[in-house]
């Protein structure tokens, strides 16, 4: 039976058509004896994984946002510490020890770093690399922002922990699967900002080619072959559409001020 290292943490992950890499994910996290699974529309394998795990307790709901969905999972833990991981990221051993010898100030945030990893490779550049989260906290004591896309925890007035060992992230498994995230987080980036944040096509095409230059340049994309080329080219078409969308969007509410 597995040993229970951590058993005053609930774990929260957020799923959705995850079932590629949902039982590494879950497996990583046999120390903690609370993890909600909260789903919001998977028609793979995704909750017949996480039947398989008695540590998991799989909610579904509509999809609402990054940030309220991942409140809503914390509400429905057990524990008052949440631990959120993605889907798609890999808790090391030597992390999950680490956070088990914490003393857990509920004054503190905890943060680690996250290392990324796309066609069998480790990246480090594009601004994959650094890359640290917060991803330990009180639920008495702060939350996720509101946003739909680039949530985060609060951390205002709170003491960051860094800890040392990383979580390993595999976003991407291929092309479409860059595609498709551009979709998603591009649509909500414009739902998110509508009427508050202006845009056009000229600014759409900034945006992009910024995001290239930055990428591919400034970010040493350049330097990491067919990867560094792709990642630089996915951040200035993501640019580009969340922009364009935006745009869109902000002429239909001129149009029907009348319509959300």
């Amino acid at each position: 039976m597995t040993k229970h290292l951590s058993p005053n943490i609930s774990v929260t992950i957020l799923t959705r058509d995850a079932e590629r890499l949902l039982t590494e994910c879950l497996q990583a996290l046999s120390a903690f004896p609370d993890i909600v699974l909260l789903d919001n529309g998977s028609t793979d394998a995704t909750l017949a994984i996480a039947a398989g795990f008695a540590n998991a307790r799989v909610f579904q709901e509509p999809f609402t946002g990054f940030g309220p969905l991942h409140n809503r999972a914390a509400e429905l833990a057990v524990h008052d510490w949440i631990l959120s991981i993605d889907s798609d990221e890999i808790l090391t051993p030597e992390l999950a020890a680490e956070i088990a010898a914490q003393p857990l100030d509920p004054s503190c945030v905890y943060s680690f770093p996250m290392e990324n990893y796309f066609n069998g490779r480790r990246i480090t550049c594009c601004g994959w690399h650094p890359d640290r989260h917060v991803r330990l906290f009180h639920r008495g004591r702060t939350r996720f922002t509101d946003a739909a896309v680039h949530e985060g925890v609060i951390t205002t007035g709170l003491r960051e922990i860094r800890l040392h060992h990383p979580v390993r992230h595999y976003s991407y498994a291929c092309v479409a699967d860059f595609l498709a995230k551009m979709q998603r987080y591009s649509d909500q980036f414009a739902l998110q900002h509508a009427g508050r944040k202006s845009s056009s096509p000229t600014k759409a095409v900034l945006h992009g080619a910024f995001a290239f230059l930055k990428s591919y340049i400034l970010k040493r994309g350049m330097f990491h072959g067919y990867e560094g080329l792709l990642i630089s080219a996915y951040n200035a078409h993501t640019a580009f559409y969340k922009y364009l969308k935006l745009y869109e969007a902000n002429q239909r509410r001129a149009r029907r001020p009348d319509v959300p």
